[in-house]
C-alpha cells in the first residue's frame, strides 16, 4: 500500500501567486467538500465551476460556505462547458454577464470562460467584444481558456469560434489549462511565452498528450507543469494557479484527498521562491465508473 500523503502545511508559494483549488476536482461529490478539503489542506482559496449543481449557481450558498471554510471565492468559472449548455437558459451572452455578477457578489476577481461552440454563431460574432466590454466595465478580468479540436479517429473536428486556441486571437486575457494543451499537443511551456503578459490564469494538472482530456494529478502526466511553474516565478508573475484535476475514479475517500494533496505539494514545491524538486507519487488505477 503507497504511503500515505502527508498534509502538514507546505511552503509558501511566491508571494504573488496563490494556490486554489477548483470545485470541479471533487466531482461527483458535492461542492461543500471542495471547500472543506481546500481548508484542511491549506490553499488559498476556490475556483467555482458553475453548472448543474444548484449550490454552484447561488452566490448567498456559495459565500456561506466561504465563510464558514475560511476559503475566499477567488475565481468563478462560467458555465459554458458542453454539459452546461442549459444552466441559467440557453443565452450564452447572458450566462457570461451573469457570472461576472456573481464574481463581483463574491469578490473573485476572475472569470474564466471557454470560446463560443461553433454553433452558437451569433454569440461567437461578438464575443471577444463582450469579454473586453464586461472586463472594463466591471474590472472582473474575463480569462478566455485555451482549449483543443476534437479529434475522432483520424478525423478533426473545429468545435469553436472564432476558435479554440487564444494565442491566435486578440484577447486582453487568458487562461492557460494544461491538461488542454495536452489535448491539443501544445507545449505548455512555449503557449506560456506565446500568451506573454495576456496570462492572467492557469489551470494546473496534466496529461499525455492524448485525445481524452485527462485533468491528471500534476506529475502524472508528460506536460512539464513543474517547468511551467518555475517559470512563473521567474517571471515575477502574479495570478492564481487553480488545481483542477479529477478524481472520478477515486474509490475511496482516501483516495480523492490524497490526490489534492499531492496537487498542492507539486504546487507549493515549483511556485516557492526557491524552488525544491517534488515526486508526485503515484495514483490508484481504476475505472471512472469504480467511483465512490
Amino acid at each position: 500500500m503507497p504511503e500515505p500523503i502527508r498534509t502538514e502545511p507546505q511552503e509558501p508559494a511566491a508571494p504573488d501567486v496563490q494556490v486554489t483549488l477548483s470545485t470541479a476536482s471533487v466531482f461527483p461529490r458535492r461542492v461543500p467538500l471542495a471547500f472543506e478539503a481546500a481548508a484542511e489542506l491549506g490553499y488559498d482559496g476556490i475556483e467555482v465551476m458553475i453548472w448543474s449543481e444548484e449550490v454552484t449557481q447561488n452566490p448567498r450558498s456559495l459565500a456561506k460556505l466561504s465563510a464558514d471554510n475560511g476559503m475566499p471565492v477567488r475565481s468563478v468559472h462560467a458555465p459554458t462547458l458542453l454539459v452546461s449548455q442549459r444552466v441559467w437558459g440557453r443565452s450564452p451572452d447572458a450566462k457570461l454577464e451573469r457570472t461576472t455578477e456573481m464574481a463581483l457578489e463574491l469578490g473573485a476577481g476572475t472569470v474564466v470562460v471557454h470560446p463560443p461552440f461553433r454553433w452558437q454563431y451569433k454569440y461567437a460574432r461578438q464575443f471577444q467584444d463582450q469579454v473586453r466590454e464586461l472586463s472594463e466595465t466591471t474590472g472582473v478580468t474575463i480569462a478566455v481558456e485555451n482549449m483543443y479540436p476534437w479529434r475522432g479517429g483520424r478525423r478533426e473536428f473545429q468545435a469553436y469560434l472564432p476558435g479554440w486556441d487564444p494565442a491566435e486571437h486578440d484577447y486582453d486575457a487568458v487562461t492557460l489549462d494544461l491538461s488542454h494543451a495536452s489535448v491539443a499537443q501544445q507545449d505548455a511551456l512555449t503557449l506560456l511565452h506565446t500568451f506573454g503578459d495576456r496570462l492572467r490564469h492557469v489551470h494546473l494538472a496534466d496529461g499525455n498528450h492524448g485525445a481524452r482530456d485527462e485533468h491528471l494529478v500534476p506529475g502524472r502526466g508528460s506536460m512539464r507543469a513543474e517547468k511551467v511553474l518555475e517559470e512563473l516565478v521567474a517571471r515575477r508573475w502574479s495570478g492564481d494557479v487553480c488545481v483542477e484535476i479529477s478524481t472520478r475514479a477515486a474509490r475511496t475517500a482516501a483516495e480523492r484527498h490524497d490526490d489534492l494533496a499531492a496537487s498542492l505539494q507539486f504546487a507549493r514545491a515549483y511556485l516557492s521562491p526557491t524552488p525544491h524538486e517534488f515526486h508526485t507519487p503515484p495514483g490508484a488505477h481504476h475505472r471512472p465508473h469504480d467511483a465512490w
